[in-house]
């Protein structure tokens, strides 16, 4: 017999993958079949260029992540304590708004090029060489300064975990510090850097504004000229069925690099590591390592927003901005509300189902987070406004009311598609939390005359109020700087401080744009914060 939490975990797993089995539906079965002349014109460029920059910001950010992980973890230096938090900051900036202000900052009418004329008393771009802004290496060195700390996250937690003894084992038979770190300590790490790399090509993969200002065509850019410019929704479901099979290529790829790569501790007591006093010289090169991403990915563009942002103060005074914001604020709050409820009931739901398919379906109901905001935005919108159409045709010959479109016409669609892209969030935090609670709490519960309803909201949710907490903030903070999704499926003349940031920087006013970037990113720093409390209650012996 099938019960009431079976059936409704059904019902939010159809309705989480249904744009996705309607993208891949539109690409098979598509009005106008342009494959032939995409492939033929601009896939290959399109295929090209992502690929590119995913190999690019793989690599920089592996780099960089796993070299901070590494020397916060291994070294003492000066500043050691705050940069391995400080390291962090950098994804509380989303990359377009990097890319915005590093333009602003380098570009021919910038400071840096007006203090090179000055110096040198060149009269313009002529008299000097100065590498092209918008392209795509700087398009690759944006993300990889805002995508890193994914890498380092990951990585820095897998170092703390190994064992001081496998180290000092390897000192012992005679290896130095260098080789220790490539022969020990970087293979045990290497399941955490398949994961941290697989992350950040993805994001680099779904990413729309940064190189969309940068001029570099990619799969993303791609559907939104194909769609918006070319009118033809089966050509850019087809090119979103691409980039869903490149992310389930990674996704295959990170789990098979995490089985092949799988070690384990044999002793019971995990000896803790010891980091390694740096002197002199080195000390002061460990301290400038960590210090320059920060730097570059976090400093250097907030003051530039901040710059812009604070040099005309009549610009928040803009009704356009307030009106922006509180549209952000009621979407992220809304978003966040439903997207955990519903996590929520499907997590207790798969706890007290007695069947097993509820069990199989919670896990893929997490894909949506892993595809781009663009191609969802295809999976809804086109569905929605059929079905929109569909029920205003009808009414109005019934009842001869024209009831416009419910779905499409209003933030509906917007609010479902945060809630497909970050269900993900607090399903696994949910489920994690829950996983905590022993099942002895149900029957104590049930014999107590509670039915599964009151054990839930009386016995469970109070247990798990802090990671339900934390997953609503990180799908607010999602939602706010949710961009691609929002500017598809947004009603006509509707702005958030995302789309109103992109707007702006489109038209090259980047002063109008920057008070926008600036709530954007203070609100992005919320959940940084949120990590660096929870990571110093877990480590402060270190």
């Amino acid at each position: 017999m099938v019960d009431l939490w079976s059936l409704g975990g059904l019902l939010i797993a159809a309705l989480v993958l249904m744009p996705l089995l309607a993208v891949l539906w539109i690409a098979f079965f598509p009005e106008e079949n342009i494959w032939g002349r995409l492939v033929a014109t601009t896939l290959p460029r399109y295929i090209g260029n992502s690929l590119a920059l995913m190999a690019m910001v793989g690599l920089g950010a592996g780099l960089i992540g796993t070299g901070a992980a590494w020397l916060v973890v291994m070294k003492r230096f000066p500043l050691r304590g705050l940069l391995q938090w400080l390291l962090l900051l950098p994804m509380a900036l989303p990359a377009y708004i990097s890319a915005y202000a590093l333009v602003d900052f380098l570009e021919y009418a910038g400071p840096v090029q007006r203090f090179m004329r000055t110096v040198f008393g060149w009269q313009d771009a002529r008299d000097y060489w100065f590498p092209e802004i918008r392209s795509i290496w700087f398009a690759a060195l944006v993300l990889t300064l805002s995508l890193y700390p994914y890498v380092y996250l990951l990585v820095r937690a897998a170092f703390r975990e190994q064992s001081a003894s496998m180290i000092e084992v390897s000192r012992a038979l005679g290896c130095g510090p260098w080789r220790s770190f490539f022969r020990v300590a970087l293979p045990m790490a290497r399941p955490a850097i398949a994961a941290g790399l697989a992350i950040v090509m993805m994001e680099a993969l779904n990413d729309f504004g940064t190189v969309d200002y940068f001029a570099v065509q990619t799969l993303t850019t791609g559907i939104f000229t194909t769609w918006l410019q070319g009118y033809n929704a089966g050509g850019a479901a087809q090119i979103a069925t691409l980039i869903l099979t490149f992310v389930l290529v990674l996704a295959v790829l990170e789990k098979y690099a995490r089985k092949r790569r799988r070690f384990h501790n044999l002793s019971a007591k995990v000896t803790p590591i010891t980091p390694e006093r740096l002197r002199g010289l080195a000390a002061w090169l460990a301290t400038l390592a960590c210090l320059l991403p920060f730097l570059a990915g976090f400093v250097l563009p907030g003051a530039v927003i901040s710059a812009r942002a604070f040099g005309h103060m009549a610009q928040w005074l803009e009704p356009k901005l307030w009106l922006a914001a509180k549209n952000t604020l009621l979407l992220g709050a809304g978003a966040a509300v439903i997207t955990v409820l519903a996590a929520l009931f499907m997590v207790y739901g798969v706890r007290n189902s007695r069947l097993k398919w509820p069990r199989i379906l919670m896990p893929v109901t997490g894909i949506g987070y892993a595809a781009p905001g663009a191609v969802l935005a295809i999976g809804i919108l086109i569905p929605f406004g059929a079905f929109d159409n569909f029920l205003a045709d009808r009414i109005e010959g019934w009842f001869g009311l024209d009831i416009g479109l419910l779905l499409t016409g209003s933030t509906a669609a917007v609010m479902f598609a945060y809630v497909v892209r970050f269900f993900a969030i607090p399903q696994g935090a949910i489920d994690s939390a829950l996983g905590r609670v022993t099942p002895s709490m149900d029957m104590a519960a049930r014999s107590l005359g509670r039915n599964a309803w009151q054990a839930l909201w009386q016995v469970h949710v109070p247990l798990i109020r802090g990671s339900v907490l934390v997953a609503a903030l990180l799908v607010f903070v999602d939602s706010v700087k949710e961009l691609p999704a929002t500017l598809i499926l947004r009603p006509f003349n509707f702005d958030t401080l995302a789309t109103q940031v992109y707007g702006q920087a489109s038209l090259e006013n980047l002063e109008q744009a920057a008070p926008a970037a600036l709530l954007v990113t203070l609100a992005g720093i919320l959940p940084v914060i949120l990590l660096a409390m929870v990571g110093n209650r877990q480590f402060r012996r270190l």
